[in-house]
């Protein structure tokens, strides 16, 4: 994919049919959409949810009450006056070349902007539009591909990123990064002692006015207003810290290596966690996972919950911490229908598990898929208590579809709720844990085109000010495509309700 310099002007008589070709690609799309909700809301009333869902009250712009810029953003969605779903963004290219894949890391929503990681640039595109590489209103280029990132954005828009010292694909990943989302300004950018022959991932996370950043050998605290360094350690013995993650807290995974022998790396290692002061590094509190742990990831810093594998597959047990750092319940998932998930991929971003949702004094998981007697799979989300490790409520995903968790809004959770009859309409809802009642959002249609988007294990998926994004992490043309195509990067959907 071409994303480079901007692209050469064009001449007037060129640049007019560039524009005669933009907008019939865009009526078609637009007319494609259309027919696909057209579809699916004619058969709505054959869509069986709970029968306890409450209607929720039209809202304004989301808020996030309580919080200041330097807080880490937790808005609160408010339910639209109209449910029906309507295409509010997309980005897609056309330029990829057979055989050829790009990077895509991160994905990050705003009120106007949608700004997404492509290879070594981040780059701003406006929402309600139809976008190409090219057409984006700022684009801030890194000192070389990105190595990092963080689902966190602050209350001011603001997020953090990791890149390479260079264009070497092989150079060190010791660049952090601070980006003003609204207007791409760079705020600040640090170097850390990461060097080339360092083979640990680093990471990069966000807590109250504090960017962190652990890099095998140490980690290190930014203040988020003048990019100072607020502390510094150093790893010592065999052990490193392995991955950070934040939110309302600052956690630290620390990775330990044994001297006896094995030919299974895990009967080597064994990982603890801590709670760290985020502006001084003190620790707080140390827990010790036990030994013959696989992995350790943080779908919660504050309340604390890891998910651990002790496993071949997957997460065994979801273990709830008190605020001093105590086991408080385990949750097996040994044996069982729940799904733990987080992002495995060559990005260490220990908080990414975007199909895990922790409030309200519970963690919210999906089931895996069962067949009914329908022709389609169907599944459940299913709540446990914090406290005593019992579940609480569960809410069921109806025929012909699959429900995910996304993420809490307030003390409600928003689930993703995709059909796969492609007849019935998808539907982003809110269910409430203390009630059980599930109430619409909006409904929406996916064109065949974007279906690919909308696989979790494999995109980003942001919910942010009433707008529902799905977002892929690499975009790849294959080595026998012979003709050009344009391949959906992002998809963005929204209520009807905002374009009056």
């Amino acid at each position: 994919m071409s994303f480079g310099p901007p692209p050469s002007m064009y001449t007037q008589s060129a640049l007019s049919a560039e524009e005669r070709r933009r907008r019939r690609r865009r009526n078609k799309l637009l007319g494609l959409v259309a027919s696909v909700l057209v579809a699916a809301l004619a058969v709505v009333a054959l869509v069986v949810v709970n029968g306890n869902r409450t209607p929720g009250k039209p809202g304004g712009k989301p808020s996030a009450a309580g919080q200041g810029r330097l807080d880490i953003r937790e808005t609160v969605e408010k339910r639209p006056a109209n449910t029906t779903g309507v295409m509010a963004f997309r980005f897609s290219s056309d330029d990829l070349t057979p055989g050829e894949a790009v990077e895509m890391p991160g994905m990050w929503a705003t009120d106007k902007i949608l700004a997404k990681g492509i290879r070594s640039t981040l780059a701003g595109f406006r929402i309600g539009t139809d976008a190409s590489p090219g057409e984006e209103v700022w684009r801030l280029r890194l000192s070389g591909p990105i190595c990092g990132y963080t689902r966190h954005v602050t209350g001011d828009h603001r997020t953090a990123v990791l890149s390479r010292e260079s264009r070497d694909e092989d150079a060190p990943c010791n660049r952090v990064t601070f980006v003003d989302l609204d207007d791409g300004q760079k705020i600040w950018e640090n170097v850390f002692p990461l060097n080339s022959d360092d083979v640990r991932r680093p990471s990069v996370t966000l807590t109250r006015a504090t960017v962190a950043v652990t890099w095998g050998r140490g980690s290190e605290a930014y203040d988020m207003d003048e990019g100072r360094r607020l502390w510094r350690t150093k790893a010592t013995g065999r052990c490193w810290d392995a991955g950070a993650a934040g939110g309302r807290a600052l956690l630290v995974r620390v990775q330990c290596l044994h001297h006896k022998q094995s030919p299974n790396p895990w009967e080597t290692t064994t990982y603890r966690v801590r709670k760290v002061d985020p502006r001084t590094g003190r620790v707080l509190w140390t827990y010790p996972v036990a030994a013959g742990v696989r992995d350790v990831r943080v779908p919660s810093a504050d309340p604390a919950v890891l998910a651990v594998s002790a496993g071949e597959n997957g997460f065994t047990e979801l273990l709830s911490l008190d605020g001093q750092g105590r086991r408080r319940a385990t949750i097996s998932l040994r044996n069982t229908f729940y799904v733990g998930e987080c992002n495995d991929e060559y990005y260490l971003v220990l908080d990414d598990c975007q199909t895990i949702s922790v409030g309200n004094g519970q963690v919210f998981l999906r089931s895996e898929e069962v067949k009914g007697s329908g022709l389609y799979p169907s599944n459940w989300i299913i709540g446990f208590d914090l406290a005593t490790g019992h579940t609480t409520e569960k809410f069921e995903s109806g025929p012909n579809a699959l429900l995910y968790p996304l993420r809490m809004s307030g003390d409600q959770l928003l689930g993703l709720r995709m059909s796969e009859d492609r007849i019935s309409p998808s539907a982003l809802v809110v269910l409430d844990p203390r009630t059980g009642a599930e109430t619409p959002y909006f409904y929406f249609g996916v064109p065949l085109d974007g279906e690919l988007l909308t696989h979790l294990k494999h995109n980003d998926v942001v919910v942010q000010d009433g707008r529902l994004f799905f977002g892929t992490r690499r975009a790849e043309r294959p080595a026998d495509g012979k003709e050009k195509s344009w391949e959906w990067l992002v998809l963005g959907m929204e209520s009807g309700a905002r374009r009056k």
